[in-house]
C-alpha cells in the first residue's frame, strides 16, 4: 500500500466548469482532500436587485446553459409567490412538461457523454464513436428530440423565451402537440436499449451513508415541481425555510458555498430523489430500477448515473401522458400572456416575498425574491444544487481515498474523477459568493 500520495488534478474534464482535486497523503494518513472550485464568482443575485420581477427569469436563465429552463421556472415561482399570483392548471401542466424535458436532456448528456466513457473504458465521448456508433447516434437523436420539444414550448431550450411570470407568451397549437407526441414516442422507444446498455455495465463499488435531501409530497406524484423539503434523516420543512435547510457556509478553497443540514453534509440530485420518492415513480421507471438492480436505500454515489436513467424513463413517460392529456382536452389559447415593454401589464403587483423550489437535473434549486409594491426586486438569493453537493462530495472523497491507496496512481485518479463526474456537477452555476477581507480599512 502506498504511504505517500500527492495529487493536484487541475481542470477536471467532462464536468461543467473548472475544478481541481487536491489530495495529500503522508505516511498513510490523509492530510488534504479538497475539490477546489476556482472559478470567479458570478453575482447573479446582485444583478437582480433593482430589476423588475418580470425580467428575473430571463436574467437567471443565464446562470446555466444546461439548466436554463429550471432556473427560469424557479425564478418564476418565486416571483409569482411574492406577488400572490396563482397560475392556471394548464400553465402548471406545461411547466411540468418543460421540466421533464430539461431533466431528460441533461440526464442524457451526463449518462452518455460524461459518464459512459469511463464505464466503457474510453477517454471521451469521441472515443465511443468508433466502436459504439449506434449508441452515439441514438443519444444524439434523443437530445435532438428534447431540444425540439423545448423549442415548441418556450422558443428554445437554452435561455427560454416564452415561459414568463403568469404563464406562456406563446402556447402550442394542435399541430405542435402532435409533433411533440411523435417525438416522445420515438424517445421512449430509444430509451429501451439505453436501459439494456447500462444494465450490462459495472459501476465502482463504494458506499457511504449520508443524508439525502429532495422535495417530498403527500400527493401520489413524483415531486419535481412542488412540495415540501424532506430528508432521509426525517427532516421535513416548507420551502420558505430554505436557509435553515441549506445552512450555507464558505471554505477558503472554494468560490462556491457549501451546505449541511442534519450531518456534516447532504446530497441532492437524482439519487437523493430516488431514495426519498422511489415509490412514486412511473411504473415503467420502477421496472427499469429493478432491471438495473437499483434499490433503496442506495448509498453508492457512483449510482447517481443509474438513478438518472431511471428518472429519464419516468420523465419520458410522464411527458407523454401530459401531451396526450393536452391533446385530448385542447389548449386554451386565451391564456397566452401579453407583456408590455418592461413588465406584464395584466398581472397586478404587490410587495411581498416568495421562494421557488424546483428539482432540476442536479438537485434541489431555490430562488428567493423580496419585491416592493412596484414589482422591483429588492433582495435576491439563489441556492444552487452543486453548491449543496460539494461538502458531501468531499466527504465521499475522504472515505474513498484510504480505500484505494493500494491501487496505481492512474487508477486512483480515475476513481476520483469518476466520483466527481457521478455527481454531474455544474460548477459554474455554484460560484456566486466571495468572502473578502479588507486589510487596514
Amino acid at each position: 500500500m502506498s504511504k505517500n500520495l500527492s495529487l493536484n488534478l487541475e481542470f477536471l474534464t467532462r464536468v461543467e466548469g473548472h475544478g481541481h482535486i487536491v489530495i495529500d497523503v503522508a505516511a498513510g494518513v490523509l492530510q488534504t482532500c479538497q475539490l477546489q472550485v476556482v472559478e470567479a464568482p458570478r453575482f447573479f443575485e446582485a444583478l437582480l436587485v433593482g430589476r423588475s420581477l418580470f425580467e428575473a427569469q430571463h436574467i437567471t436563465s443565464r446562470i446555466c446553459g444546461i439548466c436554463a429552463c429550471g432556473h427560469s421556472l424557479a425564478s418564476i415561482l418565486a416571483a409569482e409567490e411574492a406577488i400572490g399570483f396563482i397560475p392556471s392548471e394548464q400553465t402548471t401542466q406545461l411547466r411540468k412538461l418543460l421540466l421533464h424535458m430539461e431533466l431528460l436532456d441533461s440526464h442524457l448528456l451526463h449518462i452518455y457523454m460524461l459518464a459512459l466513457p469511463d464505464l466503457m473504458g474510453v477517454q471521451s465521448f469521441v472515443g465511443l464513436m468508433a466502436e459504439h456508433s449506434e449508441e452515439v447516434r441514438r443519444v444524439l437523436r434523443m437530445k435532438k428530440a428534447c431540444n425540439e420539444i423545448c423549442d415548441i414550448l418556450v422558443g428554445r431550450h437554452v435561455h427560454p423565451i416564452s415561459c414568463v411570470v403568469g404563464g406562456f407568451t406563446k402556447l402550442p397549437d394542435p399541430r405542435e402537440l402532435g409533433s411533440m407526441h411523435k417525438l416522445l414516442l420515438q424517445l421512449r422507444d430509444d430509451l429501451v436499449p439505453s436501459v439494456e446498455l447500462l444494465a450490462g455495465l459495472k459501476f465502482p463499488e463504494f458506499e457511504r451513508e449520508t443524508e439525502y435531501v429532495a422535495l417530498v409530497s403527500d400527493a401520489d406524484e413524483y415531486p419535481l415541481f412542488a412540495g415540501e423539503v424532506g430528508s432521509s434523516d426525517g427532516v421535513r420543512k416548507p420551502k420558505s425555510d430554505y436557509r435553515a435547510i441549506s445552512n450555507e457556509f464558505l471554505l477558503p478553497h472554494s468560490t462556491a458555498k457549501h451546505a449541511r443540514l442534519s450531518r456534516n453534509s447532504y446530497m441532492v440530485g437524482a439519487l437523493a430523489r430516488f431514495n426519498l420518492n422511489q415509490t412514486k415513480l412511473h411504473p415503467s421507471a420502477k421496472r427499469v430500477a429493478q432491471e438495473i438492480n437499483l434499490q433503496t436505500p442506495c448509498h453508492n454515489p457512483y449510482l447517481n448515473t443509474a438513478a438518472q436513467l431511471v428518472e429519464s424513463v419516468h420523465c419520458a413517460a410522464e411527458a407523454l401522458a401530459l401531451v396526450e392529456e393536452l391533446m385530448e382536452y385542447g389548449i386554451d389559447q386565451q391564456e397566452a400572456v401579453i407583456v408590455g415593454v418592461n413588465e406584464n401589464r395584466s398581472i397586478p403587483v404587490r410587495a411581498g416575498s416568495g421562494v421557488g423550489a424546483v428539482e432540476v437535473p442536479r438537485g434541489l434549486l431555490f430562488h428567493h425574491y423580496r419585491v416592493d409594491d412596484a414589482g422591483i426586486i429588492r433582495e435576491a438569493n439563489c441556492v444552487i444544487p452543486t453548491g449543496q453537493n460539494l461538502q458531501n462530495l468531499e466527504d465521499d472523497m475522504r472515505l474513498l481515498v484510504p480505500q484505494i491507496l493500494g491501487q496505481t496512481e492512474a487508477e486512483i485518479i480515475l476513481a476520483l474523477e469518476m466520483l466527481v463526474r457521478a455527481y454531474d456537477p455544474c460548477i459554474s452555476c455554484s460560484t456566486h459568493q466571495l468572502q473578502v477581507e479588507f486589510i487596514n480599512r
